[in-house]
C-alpha cells in the first residue's frame, strides 16, 4: 500500500475537507470501505455535512445519528472478497447532540428543563449555522473517546465552511467570555443595573419584541451557568485535531477553483499546525494521457493512418470481424483510416487537458508522495460496488481499479 493505504493504517481520524462537487463524500465513504478491508478496522464514516450525501455514494436509503453497520455481506460483495474489519455510517443530528450537552453540563434538573424550553435554544440547536459546527466537533470528541471505532472517517462541509468547523470550539469559548454576552444577560441579572440600558431596550422592544428579549436573556444566563464546562470541553475537542492520530485528507478536482480550494484549506491547516496527510486529485484524466511513449504513438498513427489502414486490411485475420460485410474493400480503407484518425486525435486531445490538469496538480504546495490520484470513472459512484472500485484506486493510489 501506498500514500492513503499507509495513513488509514496509522490514523484514528481522518477528516475529508474539500470544496463542494469534487466528490469529497464519495472520497470520505470509499476511505471508510478501504478501511475496514485493508486495514480490516471497525470504521464509522460520519457526515457533517448538512446536504445528507452519504447515503447516496453507499447506496443507502437513509441514515441516522447513531452509527448502522452495513451488511458484511454487502461489503464481500463490493470488494470480491470476505472484509475482516466493519463499516458503520452515520449523519450528525443536530438537535439531539445539543440536547446531550446540555444533559452532561447542566449543573440541575430545573436549569436543564428551562434550556430545553427555551425558543431561542429550540432554534439555535435546529437551524443556526455555527451551532452545527460546534456539535459536530462535540459529536466527534465524544465518538473519539469512546473507543468504539479504531477509526473514524468525517465528512465535512464545503472547504470554507469547514474552517468555520475547525474553528467552532475556540469561537464557542470566546463567545461564552464575550462582552455581548454580558450585555445581553443584564435584565436577567441585575434590575438596577437594566434602568441604564432602558433606553436601548426600549429600541429593542419596539423592534424585537419584549418576550425576544426576554427569552434572549434567559437563555443565554442560563448557559453562562455552563460556561467551564463548555471551555473545557473545548480545549478538549480543539485538542484532538492536533492529535498525531488525526490526520486531514483535502480532496479536489483538477480544475482552478477546486484546485485554488485546495491550497486554501491546506494554508488553513498549516497555520492552524494540523496534519496534513493526503490531497486527493479525483476526477482526474488517468495517467498514460501524459505518457511520452503513448502521445508519441498517437502522433504516428496520426502521421500514418492511410498506410496502417491498408496494412491492417491486407492482413487475413484481421478481415474475419468484417466477414460477411458487403462493403466493397475500397469503403473498408476509408472506414479504417477514418477510425484510426478519430482514435489519434481524441487520445491528442484528451492528452492536451491532461496536461493542462498536470500543470494544475503541478502547482500544488505539497510533495508528490501527498498526492493520490482518482481517475474519472465512466460510472457514477452510486452504490457499494461502485464504491468499492473507488477505494481500490484509493489505497492503492492509482495503481488498482479494484480490491
Amino acid at each position: 500500500m501506498t500514500g492513503l493505504g499507509e495513513l488509514l493504517e496509522e490514523s484514528k481520524i481522518i477528516i475529508v475537507a474539500g470544496a463542494g462537487g469534487v466528490g469529497k463524500t464519495t472520497i470520505a465513504a470509499a476511505l471508510g470501505l478501504a478501511a475496514a478491508d485493508l486495514a480490516g478496522k471497525k470504521v464509522l464514516v460520519i457526515t457533517v455535512d448538512p446536504a445528507r450525501r452519504l447515503a447516496d455514494a453507499l447506496g443507502l436509503s437513509g441514515l441516522s445519528s447513531k452509527g448502522s453497520r452495513v451488511s458484511p455481506s454487502d461489503l464481500e460483495k463490493a470488494v470480491g472478497h470476505k472484509v475482516e474489519g466493519g463499516l458503520y455510517v452515520a449523519m450528525l443530528d443536530a438537535k439531539s447532540s445539543w440536547d446531550e450537552l446540555v444533559n452532561r453540563h447542566a449543573p440541575d434538573v430545573a436549569t436543564r428543563q428551562k434550556i430545553f424550553a427555551n425558543p431561542i435554544y429550540k432554534n439555535i440547536s435546529s437551524r443556526f449555522v455555527q451551532s452545527h459546527d460546534y456539535i459536530a466537533m462535540e459529536t466527534l470528541y465524544e465518538i473519539y473517546r469512546s473507543n468504539q471505532y479504531d477509526l473514524i472517517v468525517v465528512d465535512t462541509p464545503p472547504s470554507r465552511h469547514a474552517i468555520d468547523f475547525l474553528d467552532a470550539p475556540s469561537k464557542m469559548a470566546d463567545f461564552f467570555s464575550s462582552r455581548l454576552l454580558k450585555w445581553l444577560t443584564i435584565p436577567a441579572r441585575n434590575r438596577l443595573l437594566m434602568g441604564m440600558f432602558k433606553p436601548f431596550y426600549q429600541v429593542a422592544d419596539k423592534i424585537l419584541g419584549a418576550q425576544f428579549l426576554s427569552d434572549v436573556a434567559e437563555f443565554f444566563l442560563l448557559f453562562e451557568s455552563m460556561y467551564a464546562g463548555f471551555v473545557e470541553r473545548a480545549k478538549s475537542v480543539a485538542g484532538i485535531l492536533g492529535n498525531a492520530a488525526t490526520s486531514f485528507v483535502v480532496v479536489a478536482s483538477p480544475e482552478p477553483v477546486p484546485m485554488t480550494e485546495a491550497e486554501y484549506f491546506a494554508s488553513a491547516l498549516e497555520t492552524r499546525h494540523l496534519h496534513l496527510g493526503q490531497m486527493v486529485i479525483n476526477r482526474a484524466l488517468p495517467q498514460y494521457f501524459r505518457d511520452p511513449a503513448a502521445i508519441l504513438l498517437a502522433n504516428k498513427i496520426q502521421d500514418r493512418y492511410e498506410t496502417l489502414a491498408k496494412e491492417f486490411l491486407q492482413k487475413g485475420s484481421s478481415l474475419a470481424f468484417v466477414k460477411g460485410n458487403k462493403s466493397s474493400p475500397a469503403r473498408l480503407e476509408a472506414l479504417a483510416e477514418r477510425v484510426l484518425l478519430e482514435v489519434a486525435d481524441s487520445f491528442l486531445n484528451f492528452s492536451g487537458v491532461a496536461m493542462e490538469e498536470g500543470e494544475e496538480i503541478s502547482k500544488l504546495p505539497v510533495d508528490d508522495e501527498l498526492v493520490t490520484m482518482v481517475p474519472h470513472l465512466n460510472f457514477d459512484v452510486s452504490d457499494l460496488n461502485s464504491l468499492g472500485k473507488v477505494a481500490g484506486y484509493i489505497a492503492w493510489n492509482g495503481e488498482a481499479p479494484t480490491m
